[in-house]
């Protein structure tokens, strides 16, 4: 049977996916089984907002290696919306899209718990808040402190991989 637009869980993994990895693919799988999302969308950024200073490979290459990393994944879509809107990309931008293209959905952000200091920062987080709930996986080295409101720890075997690091291990 199939549920009702109503009844769908989508989440969002939004990032810069410089480069993409197996602990983003966990991530999202975790979150899935975790809140029984329908689909996860990955939406890499063409601009992040909070990496404006450091070096990113180009928005083509990111968005092309997303794209090869979740082949064959069914409940995995790549959003092209932020590369394609090109300029900075803001979380709030993107979730008022997928609103207006799933109005009844329940959209769930993911994160990591590394994220969760720097919330309030976000453009227009208050809406964010209302737009979405967060689902923030703890990571080792970043324990939870203080969870939002509308947010749920999801606590499981995530591998302590990051883009940064994997980008020093190659310059290195």
């Amino acid at each position: 049977m199939a549920r009702l637009e109503a009844d769908r869980r989508l989440g969002i993994l939004g990032g810069t996916f410089d480069p993409v990895h197996c602990g983003h693919l966990k991530l999202a799988e975790s979150a899935r089984t975790a809140l029984g999302l329908e689909k996860v969308f990955f939406v890499p950024a063409y601009t992040p907002p909070h990496k404006r200073k450091h070096q990113v490979s180009e928005a083509a290459l990111r968005l092309k290696m997303l794209e090869l990393a979740t082949a064959g994944i069914e409940y995995i879509s790549v959003s092209t919306f932020e590369i394609e809107k090109q300029g900075i990309s803001y979380t709030i931008e993107t979730l008022r899209e997928l609103k207006r293209q799933f109005p009844a959905a329940e959209l769930y952000f993911i994160t990591g718990s590394d994220a969760v200091p720097e919330l309030k920062t976000w453009k227009d987080i208050e809406r964010i808040f209302e737009l979405c709930r967060f689902i923030i996986a703890e990571r080792p080295d970043f324990p939870v402190q203080t969870l939002p409101e509308n947010a749920v720890l999801i606590k499981g075997d995530f591998l302590d991989v990051s883009s940064s690091r994997i980008r020093q291990m190659v310059r290195s």
